[in-house]
């Protein structure tokens, strides 16, 4: 799904806040060069330069990432349900999601600000547990995934999997990941899941290590209700959203993941598009032969 940039209909700067981790070497030493750059054609009402800044009661017209992915992880995760559009400026490594490099960035900033790049909306996750008591913890939005994950001693998992209330299938395995489209390239990839085009409305539920061969990732739709029991774990089994631990699991159990009220908003840069990005950070089309 996509919108157009609200700004343009009133011609007027869009009104934007910077988010800059400035512990991050090449943040600090790109900052002043960026910031002469934005204030161009955009008018600056924040630099959060130390992740400090509440995001779920400000209002802006455009959030700057600079960074890494895990900077707008970060940014979607502290915005919550006032998610703003985002673009992101990639002063980390990969960068599947923050794909502008900051030296493109003076030649396409005047085009974001004019409106003439629609923004896209991508799902995002609602997680939270249930103990066995039935009570409910604190939810939290993921833009890349939700797992069950294991710690030591690393014994296998069994895991019950319902979907919309109907048992799904018992998961032997040495974790359990419901990633969206966004998340696809992430830890899904890496257990061997599929990579999603980030506009589908879906999900991809993928074992780690599953100990049936016959156990493949599932390509499911965004609007259901996934529930994950632990039937058999141990002390240090975590739920897991974006990396990040929401909390431990026992025996019993629930960790309840649906689709998010809100969905992640990005600017969609049109020489940026997916199969160029997948293209340039995995290597496709190159001769695995030449070093």
């Amino acid at each position: 799904m996509q919108f157009r940039a609200p700004w343009a209909s009133f011609n007027r700067k869009p009104q934007i806040a910077v988010l800059a981790s400035v512990n991050r070497l090449r943040v600090r030493s790109e900052l002043d060069r960026v910031v002469r750059i934005l204030e161009k054609s955009a008018d600056i009402q924040t630099i959060d330069e130390n992740e400090s800044l509440d995001l779920t009661e400000k209002q802006w017209d455009l959030v700057v990432v600079l960074g890494g992915d895990g900077s707008i992880l970060s940014a979607a995760r502290r915005m919550s349900l006032n998610q703003m559009p985002v673009i992101g400026v990639n002063l980390g490594r990969l960068g599947f999601l923050a794909a502008l490099d900051a030296n493109e960035l003076e030649q396409i900033w005047p085009h974001v600000c004019a409106g003439e790049y629609p923004i896209d909306k991508h799902v995002m996750l609602q997680c939270g547990i249930v103990s066995q008591s039935g009570e409910l913890s604190e939810t939290q939005l993921a833009l890349n995934e939700a797992a069950i994950l294991g710690g030591p001693p690393y014994s296998m998992l069994h895991i019950d999997l319902f979907a919309d209330g109907q048992f799904a299938s018992t998961y032997s395995c040495d974790g359990l990941i419901v990633s969206t489209p966004v998340g696809s390239t992430a830890h899904n990839l890496s257990a061997g899941g599929p990579i999603l085009h980030r506009k589908l409305e879906a999900v991809v539920i993928s074992p780690i290590s599953p100990h049936t061969l016959t156990m493949r990732p599932v390509v499911d739709q965004a609007d259901r209700v996934f529930e994950m029991f632990i039937r058999e774990g141990h002390d240090t089994v975590s739920a897991v959203f974006d990396g990040r631990v929401l909390g431990r699991l026992e025996e019993g159990d629930c960790y309840r993941i649906n689709r998010a009220p809100v969905s992640f908003q990005m600017i969609q840069v049109p020489t940026k598009n997916e199969y160029h990005t997948l293209r340039d950070k995995l290597g496709w089309g190159e001769n695995p032969r030449v070093s």
